[in-house]
């Protein structure tokens, strides 16, 4: 099969499309044909081993795992003779970090992985975006403890975290500011925001309202910069460490002083998670924003673009050309 690989650490161009053994399947696996899949964040951070810690689960000094890929939409092509929940045919996406693959024309996952049936109405290229900023939007939101009625400020508001956050903050009831450019006033606006404020003419740290959370969904504020926007008992949360580490460290020191707080979300991705989204995907609660599409054999392209930081919501990747 086609995959795309990489056999070192480093810039997008270690990246190449060749010819691999396809995967096999144990008996309690299903086999996937991967439709569609997408390029995001965390493609490129594992691609990059950045920051370098993350060799420690990756490898120290090559890959341990040369296909990499989380999210995808595809049809099953093949199930272990264990296999109940899924059968060959059905239409199915999900999230398999760790496992990584789906940038392949195949790929093997556990049926009691983070894998379900694809939501009705949907298209491939549609439904393999709906999971991996949306998990960590969906982690952020669950750690605050947001409720109908309150007030969240979203800053990245168009990236595949932020996009999500919008909508997913909406579905529970929250009033929500978002944070963007000027070019994407009417995109945030069309997602549900109830304010949005463009980041190009103002300085969103001196807005005079004060939120219940505000959500970094692109990790380039603090929390010594975001205290002000915060009321009494608020939460900062950010999709990055932080300078020094420090969205790791806050959250052991600020809940001692009673006062305004720092959370870090770690995000569980299982198949409660993805029926979740394949719910509201369905209802029409939440929908992935694309931003571009590339062909398999373009993907190296798709790294280079997510990387200059400039995506409106997620990158998809064409594996079967629709017909």
């Amino acid at each position: 099969m086609k995959a795309a690989v990489h056999s070192r650490y480093g810039p997008p161009d270690v990246v190449r499309v060749a010819e691999v053994d396809k995967p096999s399947i144990e008996d309690q696996d299903v086999l996937v044909k991967v439709h569609a899949t997408t390029v995001n964040r965390t493609d490129c951070a594992y691609r990059a081993a950045r920051p370098f810690f993350m060799r420690a689960l990756t490898g120290l000094a090559r890959p341990r795992r040369a296909v990499l890929g989380t999210e995808y939409a595809g049809v099953v092509e093949a199930v272990g003779s264990g296999v109940t929940s899924f059968a060959v045919g059905d239409r199915v996406f999900g999230y398999n970090e760790g496992a990584f693959g789906s940038h392949a024309e195949y790929l093997s996952v556990p049926q009691g992985g983070a894998i379900a049936t694809m939501p009705t109405g949907v298209t491939f290229e549609e439904a393999a975006p709906g999971t991996e900023g949306a998990h960590y939007a969906l982690a952020f939101i669950r750690k605050a403890g947001i409720r109908a009625g309150q007030d969240v400020l979203v800053h990245g508001a168009t990236g595949a975290i932020g996009s999500a956050a919008v909508q997913l903050l909406k579905h529970r009831g929250a009033t929500v500011t978002a944070v963007c450019d000027t070019a994407h006033l009417e995109l945030l606006k069309g997602l549900g925001a109830d304010r949005v404020v463009d980041r190009t003419a103002q300085d969103f740290t001196r807005d005079e309202q004060s939120y219940d959370a505000v959500f970094d969904a692109v990790g380039k504020s603090t929390f010594g910069r975001c205290r002000r926007l915060l009321k009494p008992g608020g939460v900062y949360l950010s999709s990055e460490l932080g300078p020094w580490c420090q969205n790791l460290l806050l959250p052991l020191v600020t809940p001692l002083f009673r006062g305004r707080k720092v959370k870090f979300p770690f995000p569980v991705q299982d198949q409660e998670m993805v029926r979740y989204f394949r719910d509201l995907i369905e209802t029409g609660e939440f929908r992935p924003v694309i931003d571009r599409r590339y062909p398999l054999e373009q993907i190296v392209d798709a790294y280079r673009y997510v990387e200059t930081g400039r995506k409106t919501g997620n990158v998809v990747i064409t594996v079967v050309p629709p017909n």
